[in-house]
């Protein structure tokens, strides 16, 4: 399980980021591609640690709504 920010991008694609996995970003023309996306990209950035023998790093973020 992997916390993952989205929000819109300037040029009028959703942006998604996993913050537990640094530079670890993709987008989407829909919401829904754009998770479709980071999934992928979190499987394979995950993948790709394992198969240098490097720790993966563990979810530890927290997310708030803050109404200001």
């Amino acid at each position: 399980m992997r916390q993952v920010i989205l929000y819109p991008g300037d040029d009028g694609f959703f942006v998604a980021e996993c913050p537990s996995l640094p530079g670890c970003i993709s987008q989407g023309a829909t919401r829904e591609s754009a998770i479709s996306n980071i999934k992928e990209a979190i499987a394979l950035y995950v993948e790709a640690l394992q198969e240098d023998g490097l720790p993966v790093p563990e979810e530890k973020f927290e997310t708030l709504l803050l109404a200001v």
